[in-house]
């Protein structure tokens, strides 16, 4: 049994006028991953190459210890989508049966637990769910399935913030058990800050950082002045004579008092490595 749950070497996926390249990363098996970046960075991209779904044009995907796609892979990992994948006319309380010849380890028990524990009522269709309790019947079917691995792209889209705590809390649960490990990739990041082991950051297709997550928010801070910006930072906005920047930690002895400098929360991260790219491509 290998280590790493996936393991994605120096993969480059080009489509129309966009290119995701360089990529490379591992999902160990213990932890959550999140993946994080803007709209149109690649996140969902390399998702659907890891499940088979978009053929690389370079670089190599291995997905418990299979290629990616691969039937015998598929069949041990959980997928969570920001709405369901149910056909819209099913009952909730029938997808088990649909599913479960599909999946050798499917737990009925636990998936009826789970949809009464999310507040997903069985007796409707999927069609008339709301959004927030398709994105619960996901997570539930997903879990049923009994996966080892469980790919999360955005789920916590719609959901409130009670629910996406409710969310949060199964995957926890989830994650109780060490052969276990988990992708998620979401724009809320405060969904990240007490669930996630590690952060990749992604911007304009590559891998603009990643790391542990409490080194990510030590490694970077945000600095705010007036007058002209330095040359130290990163992804500089401004407003007025104010400007605001995402820099090192360790360049923080360049600035001289005028100039303060907070923490930096993941949000900052993103906006302002993504600010730096762009200035780069300009």
């Amino acid at each position: 049994m290998t280590d790493h749950m996936v393991q994605v070497s120096n993969l480059r996926i080009t489509r129309r006028a966009f290119e995701v390249s360089d990529i490379s990363f591992t999902i160990p098996r213990g932890e959550v991953v999140g993946l994080v970046g803007p709209n149109g960075a690649g996140k969902t991209t390399v998702i659907r190459s890891l499940l088979g779904l978009r053929a690389p044009d370079a670089g190599q995907i291995e997905v418990l210890g299979e290629p990616a796609g691969a039937s015998t892979a598929l069949a041990r990992i959980g997928i969570v989508l920001d709405q369901p994948t149910a056909a819209s006319e099913w009952r909730v309380r029938s997808i088990g049966r649909r599913l479960a010849p599909f999946y050798p380890d499917w737990d009925e028990a636990q998936f009826t637990e789970l949809l009464d524990r999310l507040g997903v009522p069985r007796d409707r269709r999927v069609g008339e769910l709301s959004r927030g309790q398709g994105v619960k019947l996901s997570l539930a079917s997903a879990l049923a399935q009994r996966p080892e691995l469980l790919i999360l792209d955005e789920p916590s889209s719609g959901l409130d913030p009670a629910s996406r705590r409710e969310v949060s809390d199964v995957i926890r649960q989830f994650m109780v058990d060490p052969q276990h490990a988990v992708l998620f990739s979401t724009h809320i990041t405060t969904d990240l800050d007490d669930l996630a082991d590690q952060l990749i950051v992604f911007v304009g297709g590559r891998i603009a950082h990643q790391g542990v997550l409490p080194d990510a928010k030590e490694d970077f801070a945000m600095a705010r002045g007036t007058g002209e910006v330095p040359g130290a930072v990163l992804g500089a906005q401004r407003t007025g004579e104010h400007w605001t920047a995402l820099i090192r930690t360790d360049d923080s002895a360049q600035f001289g008092p005028e100039v303060v400098i907070d923490e930096a929360t993941i949000d900052d991260i993103i906006i302002h490595l993504a600010a730096a790219h762009e200035e780069a491509a300009a």
